[in-house]
């Protein structure tokens, strides 16, 4: 059995943001789970290791491993202490493990956002994530580390769907109105453009373990919330802090947002967005909504607790036991007793990688929608497992050769269409002025959170 962790290069000044191990392991010849992608699927430069990939006899580590090993070993030796690899829970389960296994953290997106600010000494930083995680770190790094991101067409559907260009019109008619007295809290899904909007209006960013603390401490400064970009988030918060839901105005799903959108479109016009304590977008993650008070019925009579995302629907929350962070639903199964049964409503590779876990330590997990009611919706973020292992072989190897392609260096303000990989890249100019408005909003959420925290 090859176990999962090893101590990290470096350490940290500040302990409580180091991400600890995961504790999965690679279990020989049990097949990784992530599925092979097509060829076309992979840049120029990143094709001849897909190639070799894809020609392997199996998926199992005994095969996988060593091939990883002629490719990944000698980038880790050349970088030493200066490399740092970062993952995201909502991996599969290989690049998790994988990840770890070369000296890497595992976590959520708030103690990823700060691994460059917290670790100084890591000049090379290497992300198995969605862009947008990969971005935050950008953000918050310092000039001389750089930032890059085995696949750049690894999106989010939540932050597609609140593309600046959506949102900043919106945005505009709700400053126009209430002026400082609206502020813009932007969950950790989105854009460095739109954390950069929660900045300048006095806003902050947040993630689903701190939403509310965020919430609660903007809104001491001002009396209207401009939440971005979830909807269920945006709910949960506000009824967590006890904001009537006749408070919280939802905007229009982006898909069906005209161009001409006007906030007096809105239910109950400008009078209801007048009397709004919270005005949120109308965006959400397809993963988390599949999610029914049905289901987490079922799971009761049956005599198992139930515990959920907060990107999942209000009621759905209400209904379960617990609800909170990936980090929040990897301790609790880390933590559980044995015999422990727990359903968990998010993202499926979590859940994969979660049953891994508590089977080594005497507890069920099952995904929520293991019903007989159910079709098995256990479904993992498709965008984020576009990071596989040739991406994350030819990332490494590329930037030991000093041939990485300009493409995966990620920087502030960038903009990737996930379907082409073509980018948009901000003026040096502008980017300095969405990196000075997007890290006030990053560190206003560091602050408060690390306040709640004492």
């Amino acid at each position: 059995m090859f176990l999962l962790a090893p101590t990290m290069r470096g350490s940290m000044s500040r302990p409580t943001a180091q991400p600890t191990s995961s504790g999965l392991l690679l279990q020989p010849n049990l097949p990784i789970c992530q599925q092979d992608l097509p060829l076309d699927r992979y840049e120029d430069a990143f094709r001849p290791y897909a190639e070799e990939y894809l020609a392997l006899p199996d998926r199992t580590p005994e095969t996988i491993l060593p091939w990883l090993d002629g490719y990944i070993t000698p980038a880790v030796d050349h970088f030493g202490d200066s490399l740092l690899l970062l993952a995201h829970y909502y991996m599969g389960g290989e690049i998790v493990k994988l990840v770890e296994r070369y000296g890497g953290a595992v976590s959520d997106s708030y103690m990823l956002a700060l691994q460059a600010l917290r670790q100084p000494e890591k000049k090379v930083i290497v992300e198995s994530a969605v862009h947008f995680m990969a971005e935050t770190v950008a953000i918050l790094a310092a000039d001389d580390q750089s930032v890059w991101i085995t696949n750049p067409r690894a999106g989010c559907t939540m932050e597609m769907m609140a593309k600046d260009w959506m949102v900043d019109p919106v945005a505009a008619q709700l400053l126009e109105r209430y002026g400082d007295d609206i502020a813009t809290v932007a969950y950790m899904n989105t854009s460095g453009r739109l954390k950069a909007l929660a900045g300048r209006t006095g806003g902050a960013v947040c993630t689903s373990s701190n939403a509310h603390h965020i919430v609660a401490a903007i809104r001491e400064g001002a009396s209207k919330i401009f939440f971005v970009p979830d909807e269920h988030l945006g709910r949960n918060t506000a009824h967590r802090l006890g904001i009537e839901q006749d408070r919280v105005i939802v905007l229009p799903q982006p898909t069906h947002m005209p161009p001409d959108f006007q906030i007096s479109d809105c239910v109950g016009g400008l009078a209801a967005i007048d009397q709004a304590e919270m005005i949120v977008w109308g965006g959400y993650c397809g993963v988390h909504t599949v999610f029914t008070t049905s289901q987490v019925s079922w799971w009761h009579e049956q005599g198992w607790e139930v515990h959920v995302h907060p990107e999942c629907p209000l009621d759905v929350v209400l209904a379960a036991d617990g609800a909170g962070s990936t980090n929040y639903l990897w301790k609790l199964v880390e933590a559980a007793p044995q015999g422990a049964k727990l359903a968990i409503g998010t993202e499926g590779h979590f859940v994969q990688n979660a049953k891994t876990l508590a089977a080594s330590r005497g507890v069920e997990v099952r995904h929520l929608t293991e019903t007989p009611e159910t079709t098995p919706a256990g479904c993992g973020c498709a965008t984020m497992s576009r990071n596989d292992p040739p991406h994350l072989a030819g990332m490494l190897d590329l930037l030991r050769r000093g041939e990485a392609p300009e493409i995966n260096r990620v920087l502030a303000g960038d903009q990737v269409a996930e379907d082409t990989g073509s980018r948009q890249r901000l003026p040096d100019e502008q980017r300095a002025v969405l990196v000075s408005e997007a890290k006030m909003a990053l560190e206003r959420m560091i602050s408060i959170t690390e306040a709640s925290n004492r």
